[in-house]
């Protein structure tokens, strides 16, 4: 089976079914953002491993699932302890594949990966629900496995926001069909190595590169699939709802977002300077960050004039480096596309007060982390998803008008405030559309809490039991009062 060397760590490139390394006749290159080379040749499967790959879990599926909730935890805290021994290897192949800060990799998105197998296994062993009367009646809730899981994550942090839907699928007692994203797809196929070596059993975990309009098409079409979980945009979202309808798949979407950022006078103005100038993390491509900065007429200046300053000493340029604040987009698509967005808002009338274009002395992929104001109302900029380093900042005169200007958008995926009344965050917070609210924080996530869009955002809720409950098919069994018998013999 064909390999490759990426930051000395040796890689799998082809497809993981059945517990096997599987081949196919097509490939497509794997290129880095750092420097657009090709790093490897990869599988490109087709619906005919997509086929064999549902086969294989449907087959693993009874024995799977008849495992006790004891014994499915222990391989699951496996392969969590099996994502810390490598998460170093780990983090620097996914720096390589998708231009994130190898910093941020070590640091925070590799060890939540191990952890979210962690949780879910602990989750499980917690997973219950009191019985409860109804007329001397008794109702036992349970939650069955439903099947097989697809599992479709983007390319931001493919392996972290995969684990976050593998985990519980797997810890409900399904097996699980995963398609990694083709501009990022090494460290699934490394993930698939430390399954089989915590010990989960052939064909419960199976891994199928490929193309989206190919292998993801194929997958969320299939009619042995019995749960979707997709991760990526509004559009692909709608194809992937489209194609689960003839099935009546149940399915999760997390799709895009264009949330606000709140600021109101009373708020702590350089904690809100620093978080705003956070949404630049990993340039941009953050489907939560709070890109339209909202702020009260009373500090717009004085945030403005922070934000320039602590902006302006943000460091671009190679993720691997210590210093580095930004690095790559991750394509030369995407990083046309993100320019373009620019270019139009720049037409439409906005003001550039960052950034605004390529970075030319870095050249490749590096984009300057850009601003924009005096953003006429009903422009693109407000209201479409960039995914790159592009924020714009409006004013407003009062609570009513920024939540009016907040909710003003197709999206509901999260929304950041930053004010020090305690009871007009209540009040903000109740009135916002949006899935999450960080009231003076941003991206605390704790996976015991519900997780997903309003609107164009998504459909679903993850997190704790929400997770089992979309995983599983919850059962409720309404049980008459037992007779007792008289066994007395005549």
């Amino acid at each position: 089976m064909d390999t490759t060397i990426v930051e000395d760590v040796k890689v799998s490139t082809g497809h993981w079914i059945g517990g096997e390394r599987v081949a196919s006749g097509d490939t497509f290159e794997d290129v880095s953002p750092i420097d657009e080379t090709t790093i490897a040749t990869v599988a490109r499967g087709s619906a005919n491993e997509v086929d064999a790959a549902v086969a294989a879990a449907r087959d693993a599926f009874p024995g799977w699932a008849a495992l006790s909730p004891k014994d499915r935890a222990a391989v699951l805290h496996a392969v969590g302890e099996g994502i810390e021994k490598r998460a170093l290897e780990l983090a620097a192949v996914e720096t390589r594949d998708n231009g994130s800060l190898l910093r941020s990799m070590q640091r925070s998105v590799m060890p939540r990966a191990g952890h979210n197998f962690h949780f879910f296994a602990d989750e499980l062993l917690t997973l219950a629900h009191e019985d409860f009367d109804t007329r001397g009646h008794t109702n036992h809730v349970s939650w069955d496995p439903a099947g097989v899981a697809a599992v479709i994550t983007p390319w931001n942090a493919p392996l972290m926001l995969g684990t976050w839907r593998l985990a519980p699928a797997l810890a409900a007692g399904n097996t699980v069909v995963f398609k990694p994203p083709e501009w990022a797809p090494l460290t699934a196929s490394m993930l698939a190595d430390i399954a089989c070596e915590a010990g989960v059993p052939d064909g419960v975990f199976n891994v199928v590169q490929g193309i989206g309009e190919e292998a993801g098409a194929a997958l969320t079409a299939h009619p042995g699939v019995g749960r979707i979980a997709f991760t990526g945009s509004v559009d692909t979202g709608k194809l992937v709802a489209a194609a689960a309808a003839p099935n009546l798949t149940p399915l999760s979407l997390e799709l895009g977002g264009k949330s606000p950022f709140l600021i109101f006078a009373d708020a702590d103005l350089d904690a809100a300077v620093a978080q705003a100038v956070g949404q630049y993390d990993n340039a941009g491509q953050v489907c939560l960050a709070g890109t339209r900065l909202l702020v009260e007429d009373a500090v717009f200046d004085a945030f403005v004039e922070r934000f320039l300053e602590r902006a302006g000493a943000l460091r671009e340029g190679a993720p691997r480096e210590e210093t580095t604040d930004l690095g790559p987009l991750i394509t030369r698509e995407h990083f046309e596309r993100v320019d373009g967005f620019v270019q139009r808002a720049r037409v439409a009338g906005a003001t550039t007060l960052l950034g605004g274009g390529p970075n030319e002395d870095l050249g490749g992929l590096h984009y300057r982390p850009t601003l924009f104001v005096d953003v006429p109302d009903g422009a693109e900029i407000l209201h479409r998803e960039v995914f790159g380093p592009v924020l714009t900042v409006q004013r407003f005169a009062d609570e009513e008008q920024g939540v009016a200007m907040a909710n003003d958008t197709n999206y509901g995926l999260a929304a950041i405030v930053y004010t020090g009344d305690r009871e007009r965050a209540r009040r903000v917070s109740q009135r916002l559309v949006a899935g999450t609210v960080w009231v003076n924080c941003f991206f605390v996530r704790d996976l015991r809490a519900p997780f997903g869009g309003a609107r164009d955002s998504g459909i679903g809720r993850e997190g704790g039991q929400w997770s089992f409950d979309f995983y599983a098919d919850v059962k409720n069994v309404c049980a008459a009062p037992w007779q007792t018998q008289d066994t007395t013999e005549n």
